[in-house]
């Protein structure tokens, strides 16, 4: 558990993320967690590099409604602060920590408190010994930092444990992955780490992170981006809904375009997508660029839309209902958004939050 949040066993492959505000600045940080929460992030992580940054969780906690992880690097007693300002869970690298000494008194508090410690494993922060022993950082140096890490806190009877493996190549963090799971089933929170700008970020996260849970490997999910976090939110539920874990969220099917499209589906898509960003109503949608093939080819789409020759038309599995003017594409098309919206909140329960 992590605040309400359960990770691992049969629970949801959860979303998270992490404020790139200075912590310290409360009303930046709790500003970015509200865009966060609104995006569908279920847990964040803030960054603890010092003491006033770990005395602001208290605040911070007060101001939000999804658990708050404390990152700490180098100071274990950033950590006691952290957790006892109000942290939900610990994140400690193994590699920059300390002593087995100031891993216990974390590992203490830890208890007090009640909260869970991810142990997180990074490929620039291994140990010097195991450096040494594997030439340099390798996926098995990366899993032997792992499980000698889960040994030390089993050992102080703490139990309460995730694990993350993060290389900023895809190869290695895959691999670091496959060979943890088949030795440990501590909850595994999942990502690639430092995965670079918007187009890398993307491609190197969907790769790693979506080759291990189409394995059965994950338990919570963290995108990497240079870029505002909310981009990270959204990247994870892409993957999740590309591989059909998890559905949140509007899914959009729609065509690259061909000689065949006549009408601006960029822009009417870009539209589309931006009126949507914060619907959390699973839905299937298709925006198409032929009149005659869009609605066969998006036969699965629950609601969809297609132009051309001055002509739109909406269709609902593949069946026409509808004609209108072309230039009504976007305004057909969200405002019958809002009524399936009204319609699934009536039989869920559910609001968009």
């Amino acid at each position: 558990m992590i605040g309400d949040v359960k990770v691992g066993g049969l629970a949801p492959i959860t979303v998270q993320s992490m404020t790139n505000t200075y912590t310290q600045d409360i009303s930046a940080t709790v500003s970015q967690i509200k865009r966060l929460e609104a995006a569908g992030c279920e847990i964040v992580r803030v960054a603890v590099p010092d003491q006033e940054a770990a005395t602001a969780i208290s605040r911070i906690k007060e101001k939000i409604d999804i658990p708050l992880i404390a990152d700490i690097h180098f100071n274990h007693r950033l950590a006691i602060a952290a957790a006892r300002a109000g942290a939900d869970g610990l994140r400690i690298n193994p590699g920059n920590i300390g002593s087995e000494k100031k891993v216990k008194a974390v590992v203490d508090c830890a208890k007090e408190y009640n909260i869970p410690i991810r142990i997180g494993v990074n490929s620039g922060s291994l140990e010097k010994k195991i450096l040494k022993k594997y030439n340099g950082v390798t996926a098995e140096a990366m899993v032997e930092s792992a499980l000698r890490n889960i040994e030390l806190l089993e050992t102080l009877d703490f139990h309460s444990i995730k694990v993350s493996l993060k290389a900023s190549d895809v190869p290695r963090t895959v691999e670091a992955y496959r060979l943890l799971s088949k030795k440990s089933d501590r909850p595994l929170h999942v990502g690639v780490t430092e995965a670079g700008g918007l187009y890398s970020g993307i491609v190197k996260s969907a790769l790693g992170i979506g080759t291990l849970l189409a394995e059965g490997i994950g338990d919570t999910i963290r995108v990497s981006l240079t870029r505002d976090p909310v981009e990270e939110v959204r990247v994870g539920y892409e993957i999740l809904k590309g591989l059909e874990i998890r559905q949140h969220g509007p899914d959009i099917i729609s065509c690259p375009t061909c000689g065949r499209c006549n009408i601006d589906l960029f822009g009417i898509t870009e539209r589309v997508e931006k009126a949507l960003l914060l619907k959390s109503v699973p839905i299937r949608l298709a925006i198409m660029g032929c009149v005659v093939n869009g609605p066969g080819e998006a036969r699965e789409a629950d609601i969809g839309v297609a132009g051309g020759d001055g002509i739109g038309i909406l269709f609902k599995r593949g069946k026409v209902i509808r004609k209108f003017s072309q230039d009504k594409l976007v305004e057909v098309l969200l405002d019958e958004i809002e009524r399936f919206e009204k319609n699934w909140i009536k039989k869920t329960g559910r609001t968009n939050k």
